[in-house]
């Protein structure tokens, strides 16, 4: 009848006491079918659990397993069962736990037990009643965990049936997966995967202690410290490791060490990417400084080059950079360029002039090369001497103008003061702390180009030279004239030497294409005329000391370029008197212009003169407007246009060449009873003077000088001077 007999529930319990084992059995199997309508009858029927009678037992299991869940309350005693001689009463106990779901999932590890029955329909029943078990509660997956440690022998069966119960339980899967003995372990965890394991711990780490599970807590600890090892942390997994170590400390585990020094290198690299991301902003904002810096006074001056800024927010970095990294030195002294640049006058510097086949020698090897070839580009400390005219100032614009390094260009006199001195006259501002540039020129960030040493006093020479040699890493070239002085003991001397013959033809007709619009004689009239010129002058009947003074001036660039100018102007040059030709012909288109005016020769020789004592080289305008402007007009001399400090406009007058200046000094030395050759001898500056007065000169004045010249040089062993003079006066003789 089924639960419609459940009314008579009362009156059957009195016969699971019969004396009949059959009578029992059939009761307990009666009261079963009433389901949960006979329940409060369970604790009745499981009195029969412990029958005498297998069957009954069966019975009475079987009865309890139609119940389902509402048997709960026997659960403990049914577990007896599992271990009965009988697999009937094994099996019924096995469903009967089973139907009772979580109510009876305490004693699914005693379930488990069953699995390796030796009969099929119990191992079976075992299974489907940890099936309606799963998924249960991480602590029952980890009490079969721990049972493990007091079993060993089972360990497989139990970690099967741990994984069997953790059902899609991910943190369960997580634990039975690393604890309790498995067989391996992996050898390196993700970042993602050790987040999600520890998450896993961290819960088995509470229900481990609330549940006293002390066996499976030790190799918890052991795991936990393996999984921090093996994984690639960030700075952000820092709370969940700490958490860790907190728990391993709180039960002063022996694991704790290992990981305190796991968080402690990953907070050094906290520590590190902090200190990595500031320097890199404050890189940027360096960085950011430097675009802004060329057209910024303000953070020039700032920033820049004020030393306690530099050094206290470059954070010491900053200045190193700035001394040793090209870009930035170069961005250093951008807004400085045309100041640096200003002497060698690159306005007025007609690449196209400029020729590049003069040879120069090694002093030191004897070997000649081309100029492009033996000083490709400026590099280490380079000494370039050569006679006047030859095109050492010429080769040190060419060098600045095509040079891609920081140049600075400085004549000689402006050197008197010192070289570092010097170059700080033309920085502004803060700028010319000396101490900053003096590291900046040392390690080569400035390339040096010093010109017309001979045009100063020994005085300044040993400066520049001493100044080569301390700072001997720079690059600095300097350019002389031939004199007896030291070079610097760190520097390669190069000597310029004269055009050769087919290079006379190739530079003279070069000069065709710089001849001025209104030149008289251009074109192919012009190259004509040049070569029956050269085979007049240099291949005609002349005596050997005559033709050797000819070949002389001629190899002289900036004789040719005088001699291009004559030819050009339909003259027939005056080899030996180029510089009064030149003149003559300034002078009369001045009288024609200033009718009936002359050129104040006097006067402005007078001031040429004194220039050249105080070592200045800018003519003062204010005195020979006119005289200049007629000057510039037969090119032995340019202006430049600049502005002061003011913004105002203002003209500077320079001679194009020290040979043009040279023949207004020598109108000083002319005349009777004329103190002026005697007082100079000696000094370098004067040195193209003498050379003009051995051809100006009365010839027994001419005469009287040199054998003057010639004690001096026996004297002080200095033929500088002496040798030429002779030359050019023996040339006189014989012409």
């Amino acid at each position: 009848m089924g639960e419609s007999a459940a009314s008579q529930a009362s009156r059957i319990v009195d016969l699971l006491k019969d004396e009949s084992w059959e009578v029992r059995s059939a009761a307990a199997e009666a009261l079963g079918n009433m389901g949960e309508s006979a329940a409060s009858q369970a604790s009745r029927i499981g009195d029969l659990l412990k029958d005498e009678n297998s069957a009954v037992r069966s019975a009475a299991a079987w009865a309890l397993v139609k119940m389902g869940e509402s048997a709960a309350s026997q659960a403990s005693r049914i577990v007896d069962l599992l271990k009965d001689e009988n697999w009937q009463a094994r099996y019924a106990a096995a469903e009967a736990l089973g139907n009772m779901g979580e109510s009876a999932a305490s004693q699914a590890s005693r379930i488990g037990d069953l699995l390796k029955d030796e009969d099929g329909h119990v191992r079976s029943a075992a299974a489907a009643a940890l099936g309606k078990m799963a998924p249960r509660e991480m602590g029952i997956v980890l009490g079969i965990l721990n049972s493990i440690e007091k079993d060993p022998e089972e360990i497989n069966r139990r970690r099967f049936l741990a994984h069997y119960l953790a059902g899609e339980d991910s943190a369960s899967h997580t634990a039975v997966y690393w604890l309790g003995r498995p067989q391996t372990y992996p050898e390196k965890v993700s970042r993602e995967e050790g987040t999600i394991i520890l998450n896993a711990f961290d819960k088995a780490w509470g229900l481990s202690r609330s549940l006293k599970l002390n066996d499976l807590q030790e190799d918890l600890e052991k795991q936990i410290a393996r999984v921090i090892r093996m994984t690639g942390w960030q700075e952000e997994d820092l709370n969940l490791l700490n958490k860790h170590l907190s728990n391993l400390q709180a039960v002063k585990s022996t694991h704790a060490d290992a990981v305190e020094n796991e968080i402690v290198a990953l907070q050094g690299k906290r520590w590190f990417s902090y200190i990595s991301r500031g320097w890199l902003l404050h890189a940027l904002f360096w960085l950011l400084l430097i675009f802004v810096y060329p057209k910024s006074p303000q953070v020039q001056a700032i920033f820049f080059w004020n030393p306690w800024v530099r050094r206290i927010m470059g954070l010491g970095y900053i200045g190193f950079l700035l001394t040793w990294v090209p870009y930035l030195r170069r961005k250093l002294f951008a807004p400085f360029r045309e100041s640096l640049l200003a002497d060698a006058a690159l306005d007025t510097f007609n690449p196209r002039g400029y020729f590049v086949d003069s040879e120069v020698r090694n002093e030191s090897s004897g070997e000649v090369k081309p100029f492009p070839e033996a000083i490709p580009e400026v590099r280490g400390q380079i000494v370039l001497q050569g006679e006047s005219g030859l095109g050492k100032s010429m080769f040190l614009r060419h060098m600045a103008l095509r040079s891609n390094r920081t140049v600075v260009f400085l004549p000689a006199d402006k050197c008197a003061g010192g070289v570092i001195e010097a170059i700080q006259t033309k920085l502004h501002g803060l700028a010319q702390t000396s101490e900053f540039l003096r590291n900046l020129i040392y390690s080569g960030a400035v390339d040096i180009y010093i010109d017309g040493l001979n045009e100063v006093s020994a005085d300044t020479r040993a400066k520049v030279a001493e100044f080569a040699e301390r700072y001997f890493k720079g690059n600095i070239i300097m350019a002389t004239q031939p004199l007896e002085w030291r070079p610097p003991s760190t520097a390669r001397v190069y000597t310029l030497l004269p055009l050769k013959r087919e290079k006379i033809e190739q530079f003279l007709l070069s000069r065709k294409d710089t001849l001025p619009e209104d030149a008289a004689v251009g074109g192919a009239d012009y190259e004509r005329i040049c070569r029956e010129f050269l085979a007049r002058e240099l291949e005609g009947d002349h005596p050997k000391e005559l033709r050797e003074s000819i070949q002389r001036v001629l190899s002289n660039p900036m004789d040719l370029t005088l001699t291009a100018q004559m030819i050009s102007r339909g003259q027939t040059p005056d080899l030996f008197h180029l510089q009064e030709q030149q003149y003559k012909l300034m002078a009369a288109d001045y009288r024609r212009i200033h009718t009936p005016g002359e050129f104040p020769l006097k006067i402005f020789a007078e001031e040429v003169y004194q220039m050249r004592l105080s070592d200045t080289f800018q003519i003062p305008e204010n005195n020979f407007p006119e005289a200049l402007k007629c000057m510039e007009r037969h090119k032995m001399v340019y202006r430049r246009e600049l502005k002061n400090a003011e913004r105002q406009p203002i003209t500077e007058w320079y001679f194009r060449h020290d040979k043009i200046m040279e023949y207004f000094i020598v109108q000083t030395f002319l005349g009777e009873n004329n103190e002026q050759p005697e007082t100079h001898i000696g000094d370098p500056r004067f040195s193209g003077v003498y050379f003009l007065l051995a051809l100006l000169l009365p010839f027994e004045e001419a005469q009287t000088l040199e054998r003057k010249l010639i004690d001096y040089a026996a004297d002080r062993k200095d033929h500088t001077v002496s040798d030429r003079f002779i030359q050019l006066l023996r040339t006189r003789q014989v012409s």
